[in-house]
This record gives C-alpha cells, structure tokens and sequence, in this order.
C-alpha cells in the first residue's frame, strides 16, 4: 500500500486498527511480497559467511596463520558503515539500469551481479600464492552484500505497511538464516565432496595447509555464485515499489543537502527530542545477545562439547528455532502491534542469557544445551521480528534506504565495542556471573521500550 512521502510509516498506521483473525495472519506468510521477501532474504545471507567464518576456516586449512586471518575479518566493516555510501544508494540513478527497471530494483540487481563476480574471484583466487586477490574480491563481495542490504531494506519498507513489515521481516529472515546454512554448513559439505582422496594427491604430512585442495573450494565457491540466481530472478520478475518522485535538485550542492544532510534531518525534525530515546532504545535493544553471543563458542569449547554437537544443535537446530521464533513474532506483531512484542522480545531475549548461567553450573549435557539453545534461539528470533518492523516504521519512506542504513547500522556500534571486553570479563569473574551480568544489561531496554511505549502510543 502507498504510504505519504512525507510520513512514517508508523504514522500512517492508526493504533485502533481492528485484530486480524489468525487464519488471516497467517495467511499473510503465503502473499507474492512475503515469497519474494523469503528469496531476497536468501540472497542477503548467502555472502556473509562467504567472506567471515567460512573464509577464516578455508584460510586456516591453507596454512594461513591466525593473525592474518584476524585482520582480513575486518572486511565486515562494510557491513557496519554501510550508512556512510546509503544516500547514493536511496537517490543515484543507475544509468540506463534505473530506468528501465526502477530505483530499487536496479541496485538490487547491481550488487547481486557485483557479489556473484565477487564470489568467482574468490572461487579461482588460490591464497596459498597470494593473499591480495582473495582479499579484493572478498572487499567487493561485502561492500556489494551491504549495498544489496541497503536496497533490499528499502525494498522491503515500500512494500508494505508496518504492521506486515513483521511478516516481511519473518520471511526475509527466514530466507536470511536457511542461506547462512548454506553458506556455511553447505559450502563445506561440497568442498569435501569435492577433494580428491589424499593418497591420490600424495599427502603424507599433517601440517597446516598440507591437506588443502584449492580445486575443491573453487567448486564450493562457484556452487556459492550460481546461488545468487535466485535472488537475482527474483529481482528481475518482481515489481518496482509504488515510485515516489524526488524533487529534482538545481545544483550540486543541493543534490548533496537532500541526499546527505535531509534524511537526518528529517529524523530529527519529526521525534524532536524522542529522537534521543528512539536512537538510544535503536542502540541498545540486541546489547544482551550480541554481548553474550561472543563468549558463546568459547563457552561451549570450555565445556566440553564436541564440534558435531555444537554444529547439530547450535547451527542447524538453533537456526530452525530462530526461523519458529521469527515467524512467531512476526505474526505477533500483526495481532497485537509492534511495540508490545518489542517489549516481549527484549524480556526475553535478557532472560534467556540466565540459562546460559544456569548451563554453566550444570556442565557437559547435551539434553541442557538443546533446551538453552532451543529457549534462546526462539526468543532471538521473536525480538528480531518485533526490532525489524519496529525500525521499518520509524523511516519516512522519501529516504527509506539512507535512514535504515543508519539504524541498523547503530544497532550493532555500541553492543560490539562493548563486546570487545567480554573475554576479559569471563576471565576475572567466570562464566556464570558473566551471563548474570549480560542478562541485567537488558533491564535499561526493558525501560526504553515502555518509556517508549508511553511517549509514542501511535506506533504500539
């Protein structure tokens, strides 16, 4: 539906709008715009591991030392300043492309094609002779990701009113996490397929880099590649949000005051002094997850568990219950509103950190940490749900792209600094004090979100 230009969307939306019957809710999942959001949702998952975890385990096999492969992880700071490049995104025309098929879908399909040459290069590139290849494609494949990201979001947020940008977020994320699968869990499934048995190539030392067969990562990589098609067909028979015309700019100058200076501006123009509390609550609604998220391998390591168990339950079982929660919430946030299962959400994700104590004290039990991960991973996915839509109303649709670059861009600064000190943290108190603490820091959102709730009662 079209949304005003000069509106959120939250605004657009009346806070007595009747309850959906469920059927209806969930009827919503099986819409053209929820089917294209799950295949979009798929074509933004799949780099990202391309270029972080799976790149730093082919790197490692290679012979490549750690401290190398600490440093290229710095590739995914594309994904946290994509705000920086989200004005031309939301304004530039492509040229000819733009015309011929839109705004959106023109840079969608553009850093599709960029991820996909990326991954070939990556594919071909052999670090064992030189790194420098590897790491420009990667560069590229994660600057094209993020741009994709920026148009993707916008998309997304023009496509649909707030209360269905939760169903919107539910299918994207459930393309989104079944991608990382592939990219993560699949990429190494085919790169072992493909190796030539060691005694066939000579192998007879164990030593790092020894048993690397770059052939076999060429294949994986290119399955990688041809993956992307989905996303692209699916951009290439979708259709161009309702356009909404941009007054054309009488100079350079001007261009770069609507492109650049306006959406912010305009953020601030209409919460006034809100702006304080929406950007604070933006800021610190995930704080508890992504704290506790990176002692979470490490935790598993020092219990004890093995790789097949943490894989089985962490990365293919968790995933689906982030996929349940997601679903969930989205169809929660249609029901009852954005705001009340955001303050769910944030309940529950800070609760949750608590089994992660209680774990801690129980030690090695596979049954425990199926229930942790299962309790955990469902609440993740339901305050995902709820955060998304809750930041797709906040934008006025005339700079959609440029100001959902920089929300979701604010959400992970200050959690991931503050991330940085969590191993210190465990090492002085100990895991389960560790945990305590990272479920308390969700107590200050808890307050945000009802202060919120309170102060801006239209978008409930």
């Amino acid at each position: 539906m079209n949304t005003p230009v000069n509106k959120s969307h939250a605004e657009s939306v009346p806070s007595d709008t009747p309850r959906q019957p469920w059927g209806q809710v969930l009827r919503t999942y099986l819409e053209p715009a929820s089917l294209r959001m799950f295949a979009l949702g798929f074509s933004a998952g799949l780099p990202l591991l391309l270029v972080l975890g799976t790149l730093s385990f082919r790197l490692r096999e290679a012979g490549i030392d750690r401290a190398t492969i600490g440093y290229l992880s710095w590739v995914g700071l594309a994904y946290a300043f994509k705000w920086c490049w989200a004005p031309l995104v939301d304004r530039l025309p492509i040229p000819l492309l733009t015309r011929a098929m839109g705004r959106r879908r023109s840079w969608l399909l553009l850093s599709q094609l960029a991820i996909a040459g990326g991954l070939v290069g990556m594919a071909l590139a052999d670090p064992r002779q030189t790194l420098g290849p590897v790491v420009w494609c990667a560069l590229l494949v994660a600057f094209a990701s993020a741009t994709q990201d920026i148009a993707l979001d916008a998309f997304r947020i023009e496509s649909a009113d707030t209360r269905h940008q939760g169903v919107l977020a539910a299918t994207y994320q459930t393309g989104y996490r079944l991608a990382m699968i592939w990219a993560g869990a699949g990429v190494l499934w085919l790169s072992a397929r493909a190796e030539v048995p060691v005694a066939v190539v000579g192998v007879a030392t164990g030593a790092p880099g020894a048993l690397y067969q770059n052939a076999a990562w060429q294949t994986a990589y290119l399955v990688m590649a041809a993956s992307m098609a989905l996303g692209v067909l699916t951009v290439w028979f979708s259709r161009e949000p309702a356009r909404i015309e941009l007054p054309p700019a009488r100079s350079l100058a001007e261009w770069l005051r609507t492109a650049l200076v306006d959406p912010f501006a305009d953020f601030v123009r209409r919460h006034r002094w809100q702006a304080v509390l929406i950007l604070a609550l933006i800021g610190t609604y995930r704080i508890s997850d992504v704290v506790m998220g990176i002692m979470a391998n490490p935790f598993y390591v020092d219990m004890g568990y093995t790789k097949d168990e943490v894989a089985a339950v962490t990365k293919v079982y968790g995933v689906i219950m982030t996929l349940v929660g997601a679903f969930l919430g989205g169809a929660l946030t249609v029901r009852f509103g954005v705001q009340r299962i955001l303050m769910l959400g944030a309940a529950l994700s800070a609760s949750t950190n608590l089994l992660f104590a209680w774990l801690a004290g129980h030690g090695h039990d596979v049954t425990a940490l199926i229930a942790v991960i299962s309790t955990d991973n469902l609440s993740g996915g339901i305050a995902s749900a709820a955060f998304i839509a809750y930041l797709s109303g906040l934008t006025n649709v005339q700079y959609s792209a440029t100001q959902y670059a920089l929300f979701s861009s604010m959400m992970l600064l200050a959690p991931k600094w503050l991330a940085g000190f969590s191993g210190v943290v465990v090492d002085a108190v100990g895991y389960p004090s560790f945990f305590v603490g990272t479920a308390l820091l969700g107590v200050p959102v808890l307050l945000l979100v009802w202060v919120s709730m309170k102060k801006m009662p239209s978008s409930a």
